[in-house]
């Protein structure tokens, strides 16, 4: 016979776990490194190299401090070995340098610069990683607004490195005070083209967080909007580059993961790789016409001959080249005070693989293309394959693993005309996406995704 009871069968209903204390500023620490990495070179122009390289050093020191007590799980035969011999290579050449001190400076923030890319990747799951690095974004995107209309409507005018308003019109400028007259801004970084390059970052990251159904939607879109903004006022013809290639990748990847029978991809590369060869065919032999149209020479901005200099330099040692800087210490004479653009000391050859060729000759531009070619291998196969670890093949593709191989065609692309994927944010992502893929193949599956000490910031041991 059935009973009315006014108890309940089902259990109470209890809240849901939460993120400590302790997890949250685990992320917000990695939030910062990414902001350093992200707008190093803002930091640099605002308060001096000194006062940086102070900075850089207490964040490992904190970072190592963190790593110590979380001990997150890793797996030593998963690191990105072939980055480390490009790294121990650097390292050998302060014994033939022909700048020994600048190489010995560089070689910390590059050091520093992998071992910060290790522990955000360790401590941090895959959605944790992509958050952080969309919170980062939107602080360099922000800064770069605010100090844009700051020197606007403040200074009206150009304002050097270390907030000094020049008397008469200079190069070199922080800003060019142009957000309302129509000019090319330059950010927190002083440079368009590195605007434009971080600009394209926040956008795609922005992207993946739209894709994955993330909350505040309608704030994520002013985000986009904003950014879009910076990189369109940047006029960087680099950038416009990248953005159609990071496009092309783009459609390319989604287009792969509808195929459903062995083979299916294989017509799809090849009418992929004739777009992207024939694009870049007309790109360099049509440069004068669609150079000119954008608004530039056809010489790449004078860079063509700074790119002779560089090379007849480089080919006086080809195998080992002159000796690890990136990038050129100013206050070194055979390197920082070697090359005058406008008036101002060149800090870099405007190339990754010509940079990388003067400084650590043939078999530094080796090493350092088998870590692009592993790096971007890993990536594709990570975004374009349906994830699987049994017999189960119908599992869906996630957004989040569009970012790693997207982010490397931009690299790609803005290392051809410029040496920033050698250093700060281009290094770092290199390290900690090459590094998270191989640790943790699968976005929410293996240790590190699935760890609670991870995953909640409970700070226990993980058991071995």
């Amino acid at each position: 016979m059935a009973m009315h009871t006014n108890h309940p069968v089902s259990a109470l209903p209890t809240a849901p776990a939460r993120e400590t204390t302790g997890h949250l500023l685990l992320r917000a620490w990695c939030v910062f490194l990414l902001v350093l990495a992200l707008g190093g070179v803002g930091l640099v122009n605002a308060v001096g190299p000194a006062a940086t390289a102070v900075v850089v050093a207490a964040t490992a020191v904190v970072s190592a401090a963190v790593w110590l007590v979380v001990r997150p799980p890793l797996a030593l035969r998963r690191l990105p070995w072939i980055a480390a011999g490009y790294l121990v290579w650097a390292t050998a050449s302060v014994l033939w340098s022909a700048w020994p001190a600048a190489s010995v400076l560089t070689l910390l923030l590059l050091w520093v610069t992998t071992f910060q890319a290790l522990f955000v990747g360790a401590v941090l799951t895959w959605r944790d990683v992509v958050r952080a690095i969309a919170s980062a974004a939107k602080w360099v995107v922000g800064l770069s607004l605010l100090f844009e209309l700051a020197v606007a409507v403040i200074v009206r005018g150009p304002l050097l490195p270390g907030f000094v308003i020049p008397g008469d019109a200079v190069e070199g400028v922080w800003s060019s005070g142009a957000l309302f007259s129509g000019g090319r801004l330059q950010g927190i970084f002083g440079d368009a083209d590195l605007l434009a390059a971080v600009m394209l970052v926040a956008i795609t990251v922005f992207g993946v967080r739209l894709a994955v159904g993330a909350p505040r939607r309608t704030l994520l879109v002013v985000w986009i909007v904003v950014a879009g903004f910076l990189f369109v006022r940047a006029g960087s013809i680099t950038g416009i580059i990248a953005a159609a290639f990071v496009a092309l990748v783009l459609g390319t990847v989604l287009v792969m993961r509808t195929a459903s029978r062995p083979g299916e991809r294989t017509r799809w590369y090849l009418l992929y790789a004739a777009i992207g060869l024939g694009g870049a065919g007309v790109l360099w032999f049509g440069r004068d016409a669609v150079f000119g149209v954008l608004g530039r020479g056809a010489d790449l901005t004078g860079r063509e001959g700074l790119w002779a200099d560089v090379l007849a330099r480089a080919d006086q040692h080809p195998i080992i080249g002159w000796g690890f800087s990136t990038p050129w210490i100013t206050s070194e004479p055979l390197i920082g005070g070697w090359l005058v653009d406008r008036g101002q000391p060149v800090t870099q050859a405007h190339g990754m693989w010509l940079d990388t060729y003067l400084q650590l000759g043939g078999i530094g531009v080796g090493l350092l293309a088998l870590v692009y070619l592993a790096y971007l291998w890993r990536s594709w196969f990570f975004a374009v394959d349906r994830p699987r670890w049994d017999l189960r093949d119908d599992r869906p593709h996630s957004p989040l693993t569009l970012l790693p191989t997207l982010v490397g065609a931009l690299l790609v692309v803005q290392g051809l005309t410029d040496s920033g994927p050698l250093l700060l944010w281009g290094w770092m992502f290199v390290i900690l996406f090459g590094a998270k893929i191989k640790q943790t193949p699968l976005v929410g599956v293996g240790p590190s995704e699935q760890s609670i000490s991870i995953e909640r910031g409970e700070l226990q041991r993980p058991a071995l």
